[in-house]
C-alpha cells in the first residue's frame, strides 16, 4: 500500500480535517467493509492495523498512513474485498465530495491514489 503524505495525515488529524474525512474507530475483529458493500469512500488508516481479505485469504495488510478501498471512490461499484480491523484501529473515511476538495488543495493526492491502484494491479498481474 502507498503511504499518504505527511501533509495529508496532518490535515486529517487537524481541526479542519473534519472537512476532508470522517473518523471511525474499530475494535479488533470488527468489519470496516465487506465484499458487496457500497464502494462509496476511500479509507486512510490513521492508527492500528487492517487486513484486506478475499474470503478467508488475507491479500494485504494495511499499516498506518496507508490508504485502502480506493477503487470505490473511483468507480462507485461494490467492494470486491473485505477490510477487517486486526486490532483497535482508527480509519479516516474520505467520501467523494471530500475527495474532490482534497484534490483541489493537493492535486498530488490524485497521483498517490492512481499509484496505489496501479501498484496493486501490477502485483496481481505478477502472481
Amino acid at each position: 500500500m502507498n503511504n499518504v503524505s505527511v501533509w495529508l495525515m496532518e490535515q486529517l488529524l487537524s481541526e479542519q480535517g473534519k472537512h476532508y474525512a470522517t473518523m471511525h474507530d474499530y475494535s479488533a475483529g470488527e468489519s470496516i467493509f465487506a465484499v458487496g458493500d457500497p464502494g462509496d469512500y476511500l479509507a486512510v488508516l490513521v492508527s492500528g492495523c487492517v487486513e484486506i481479505r478475499k474470503g478467508e485469504k488475507i491479500v494485504s495488510i494495511v499499516d498506518p498512513g496507508s490508504m485502502f478501498g480506493e477503487m470505490g471512490i473511483i468507480d462507485h461499484k461494490p467492494r470486491v474485498a473485505s477490510a477487517i480491523a486486526k486490532n483497535q484501529s482508527r480509519v479516516a473515511e474520505i467520501r467523494e465530495g471530500q475527495f474532490a476538495g482534497l484534490l483541489r488543495v493537493m492535486p498530488e493526492f490524485g497521483l498517490a491514489v492512481m499509484r496505489s491502484l496501479t501498484d496493486r494491479l501490477r502485483r496481481q498481474l505478477e502472481t
